[in-house]
């Protein structure tokens, strides 16, 4: 069997970039976000799966690394990077690899490059275009290198875009978010395994964590000048999968005029959702969207939002900023059911 092949035995279309199908490399693909790429790629109608590099597992089928994929695909896993094959290269490596890695390789001029590590989130010496659409839509139809937002940052935006897109909060703007265990990725660790995790909760990088930069970098895109501080507590919770955020600040203006200022913020938005009742994280595990919610406590504006972490905060989002980049349908290949029950 060709390891380079995908032969998807659910895919309406034949191999070989038939049907007008987008040609797919990824890179780092044995990992969580390489797993989830895979699955919503292989149920993606216009994508193809050309080859999913990973070096210690080359030769081994998808399947039994991915053991949720049984029965999908017959895909295996290779050490080659036929770049000049592909339309799009999926980066799913650790993060401080990307940059490395595209250093050390040549990559065809015409292959689009998606990298999910935070190498080129911040802006640089570099094209890559910050790949939030619900700030940067229109810039991500034109990008040909593309940086995909962290999870905690997809998800600590979303909450509080529209409040500094119209100036309405101010001062200091106090988050707290908890993650799945999920979002520290495949690799065991001391605070990840089972016995640890289940029933424990922990907090960690108290106002120091890594995705401030990328959330700081848009909070002052929107307000430039902006004098108050985001502070960030993240937390580990005792699930596998999700985020769920509350950020609250300063704001004069009435819950009834916050409410309709967000739902039109958000009204074209493909997967990010306002609603008026306080949401819980099971809305939108398994999917990729965000929902969001605002309630008021005398000058206090709390922001609650929450998302799929592996999804819309890292894949879903991923595959959403593809279909925008090629022209699809934002929404190609990522109607996914809550898992709410």
């Amino acid at each position: 069997m060709n390891e380079l092949c995908n032969t998807n035995r659910l895919s309406p279309f034949p191999s070989g970039g038939a049907g007008g199908r987008l040609r797919i490399g990824i890179l780092g693909a044995a990992g969580y976000t390489g797993g989830e790429l895979i699955r919503l790629l292989l149920n993606h109608p216009q994508a193809e799966i050309v080859f999913a590099n990973s070096e210690s597992n080359a030769g081994n089928l998808v399947s039994d690394i991915h053991e949720g994929l049984v029965g999908e695909t017959d895909l295996s896993f290779t050490a080659d990077m036929p770049f000049d094959r592909v339309d799009v290269l999926f980066l799913c490596f650790g993060h401080g690899k990307s940059e490395a890695f595209l250093k050390e390789h040549d990559i065809p001029a015409n292959v689009k490059i998606i990298d999910l590590a935070q190498d080129f989130r911040i802006a640089g010496q570099h094209d890559f275009v910050y790949g939030l659409p619900e700030v940067h839509r229109e810039e991500i139809r034109k990008a040909n290198h593309l940086a995909n937002p962290g999870c905690f940052a997809t998800c600590i935006q979303l909450a509080v875009l529209p409040a500094l897109k119209h100036g309405i909060i101010s001062g200091d703007i106090h988050v707290n978010g908890i993650t799945g265990s999920t979002g520290a990725g495949q690799k065991p660790g001391a605070t990840t395994h089972f016995s640890w995790r289940n029933d424990n909760i922990s907090v960690y990088k108290t106002f120091t964590h890594q995705h401030l930069l990328e959330i700081n970098q848009t909070v002052h895109e929107l307000q430039p000048g902006y004098n108050g501080r985001v502070l960030f507590i993240p937390q580990r919770g005792c699930f596998t999968r999700g985020i769920f955020v509350t950020a609250y600040a300063k704001c004069d203006m009435p819950i009834e005029a916050v409410q309709e200022l967000y739902a039109d913020y958000y009204k074209d938005a493909a997967f990010t959702f306002m609603t008026t009742k306080s949401p819980d994280l099971k809305q939108v595990v398994n999917t990729n969207k965000a929902v969001v919610y605002v309630e008021k406590f005398e000058d206090q504006l709390l922001m609650v939002s929450c998302i799929d972490n592996l999804l819309k905060g890292a894949v879903g989002q991923a595959v959403q900023n593809m279909n925008l980049m090629f022209g699809l349908d934002e929404k190609t290949g990522l109607y996914l059911k809550a898992s709410a029950f």
